[in-house]
């Protein structure tokens, strides 16, 4: 009769089963376009970035250099996904040995097989949230100088994953508030505060764009049922489409009956109720749970297996797991009948694309409109940084308007490339690529201005229906030589315009009425305008935007969203 397996030899060769599958997939599926996005964040190694810390990009970066491929890109994620794995069941054995219902659950879960070797921010922060709990595990046991400096070193890594790191601290410690009496908790505040400080001076130095954009900006959107409705469903699928519900279940009657596991159930259930909550003012993406997902995974683990595991149970799980494989299968072999599907598309023929791309641009650089994707997606598959996102009014800042691309472009010659065509009045070339048609033509001495910013000098407030006010601003100027906004001798005009914009939509953008003409600005130097803005005709809340357009171009967004009242 075979001997039966130990939980360490089952533990280690599934290991090697997901290690080997995370490989095959990280090396053959082609890249998510924020994965290039993030590979552009790791050409230009800062310690912050718009949208995120900087972890991202030094795990691209390492990886990356030790080979230029898609499995490079993605092999810290592939590592660091192993060795979680490890560390969680270093965590929960203790609780319960039961190594087959430790496999099925976490094989189970949707959301782990995504960032078992797709590489975004969520990443370095789902190892660093299990080596964090790993460690946090014996320090709340064991009051000793080590554990206090390694969470030291793990709370300054998390916090430079993402900043859904201090929703893991705050609940951690609101599930044990003796810690605050401990001198070695206070020690290592200041010390993951001090470690923290390089990216808080980046974030001063440029205007603090990522809390900007986390809390204002991306908060703007008028609020629908369908986001609470999603965030929901979503939830439920990305635990594990047929048992998910169950581990919901489990989990609430689960009892935390120590301080680690009551750390684990305040960060699984406060962190699923911060994100329900967020949904009332604008959308929430469904991975921004994932450090609730981990929790719910350890909780649902220790009280299934305490319990007992239903026959129904393990049937299921198996199917679910099915189910996920055959979607990762999906993504490496492209079947015809599913091309047509959008999401499955998405992820074949984008290195074709660059390519078809590149032979009408060579080496010059390609302007896009309106996304840090693309470009990004043209970067990566072309090894080159030549790819830039004009980011217009309509659409959200991101890291393409601060890093120095811009600079290599304005005055100089560049591609533009478009999915709309320009008119038949103007010389433009048809391409078609694995992506559907786009349109591109030659810009000489491109005139751009998108890092010019236009702040009022005194608050707007408030505004009476179709009142014409007398607005004064400085305009800035943050480029190594002098610019002019006026238009003689110029082949693309320049016009400073302004919008309101109400709940989503921008209405109709006018011009900036003064003198633009005279307008010249020393290399970083401002200069102080005044000029008259008109305040929409109906009552309501709006936001006030400055923009200087150039053509061919739609418009930049050159000032901060400003709030403005408009009442009688």
């Amino acid at each position: 009769m075979a001997e039966k397996k130990r939980p360490e030899q089952v533990l280690f060769i599934f290991l090697g089963v997901w290690t080997l599958i995370n490989i095959i997939q990280a090396s053959f599926v082609e890249l998510h376009a924020d994965e290039a996005y993030y590979w552009v964040y790791s050409r230009f190694l800062d310690w912050g970035y718009f949208d995120h810390p900087p972890m991202v990009a030094l795990f691209i970066k390492l990886g990356d250099a030790l080979s230029a491929s898609t499995l490079g890109l993605r092999l810290f994620t592939v590592l660091t996904s192993t060795l979680s794995v490890y560390l969680l069941w270093q965590m929960l054995k203790q609780y319960a040995d039961n190594i087959r219902l430790f496999v099925l659950l976490f094989s189970a879960i949707v959301l782990f097989h995504v960032y078992g070797f797709i590489t975004t921010p969520d990443s370095p922060l789902s190892f660093f949230i299990v080596l964090f709990f790993y460690i946090y595990q014996r320090y709340e046991k064991e009051d000793k100088l080590k554990w206090a400096v390694l969470l030291t070193l793990v709370i300054a890594c998390l916090l430079y994953s993402k900043y859904h790191a201090v929703l893991v601290l705050f609940f951690t410690i609101l599930s044990n508030l003796k810690l605050l009496k401990r001198p070695s908790f206070w020690g290592i505040v200041i010390g993951s505060g001090i470690a923290f400080l390089p990216h808080l001076w980046w974030q001063f130095q440029n205007n603090f764009p990522s809390f900007y954009y986390h809390v204002i900006d991306r908060s703007a959107a008028p609020y629908k049922w369908s986001f609470t409705g999603d965030y929901l469903i979503a939830q439920l699928a990305l635990a594990g489409p047929l048992i998910g519900w169950y581990l919901y279940k489990s989990v609430v009657v689960t009892k935390a009956g120590d301080p680690f596991l009551r750390a684990i159930k305040y960060n699984c259930v406060g962190i699923f109720i911060f994100f329900l909550l967020s949904t009332f003012k604008g959308r929430v993406e469904a991975h921004w749970t994932l450090p609730a997902m981990l929790c719910l995974f350890m909780l649902a683990y220790v009280a299934i297996a305490q319990k007992g595991v239903p026959k129904w149970f393990e049937k299921l799980a198996i199917i679910n797991i099915a189910l996920v494989v055959l979607v990762r299968l999906i993504l490496i072999f492209p079947v015809d009948a599913l091309m047509k599907v959008k999401i499955v598309a998405y992820y074949f023929g984008t290195e074709e694309w660059a390519g078809q791309i590149r032979e009408k641009a060579g080496t010059s650089p390609v302007i896009f409109t309106d996304s840090f994707q693309v470009p990004s997606r043209y970067n990566y598959y072309t090894r080159s940084t030549l790819g830039f996102g004009y980011d217009s009014r309509y659409y959200r800042k991101n890291q393409y308007d601060i890093w120095p691309l811009e600079d290599r472009l304005r005055n100089k010659k560049a591609y533009y490339v478009i999915q709309d065509s320009f008119g038949d009045s103007i010389a433009q070339d048809t391409i078609n690529t694995s992506k559907g048609v786009y349109y591109g033509r030659w810009l000489d001495n491109v005139r751009m201005y998108q890092k010019v910013r236009i702040n009022p000098l005194y608050g707007i407030h408030r505004l009476k229906p179709g009142e014409q006010f007398s607005c004064a601003v400085y305009i800035s100027n943050p480029y190594n030589e002098p610019i002019s906004l006026g238009n003689a001798g110029e082949k693309w005009k320049c016009y400073v315009e302004y919008g309101f914009k109400k709940d989503a939509e921008f209405g109709e953008f006018k011009p900036f009425i003064t003198d633009t003409e005279n307008i010249k600005i020393g290399a970083k130097q401002w200069v102080h305008v005044t000029g008259a803005i008109t305040a929409p005709d109906s009552p309501g809340k709006y936001k006030l935007v400055f923009s200087v357009r150039t053509d061919p171009f739609s418009g930049g967004r050159n000032s901060d969203m400003i709030t403005v009242e408009v009442a009688d």
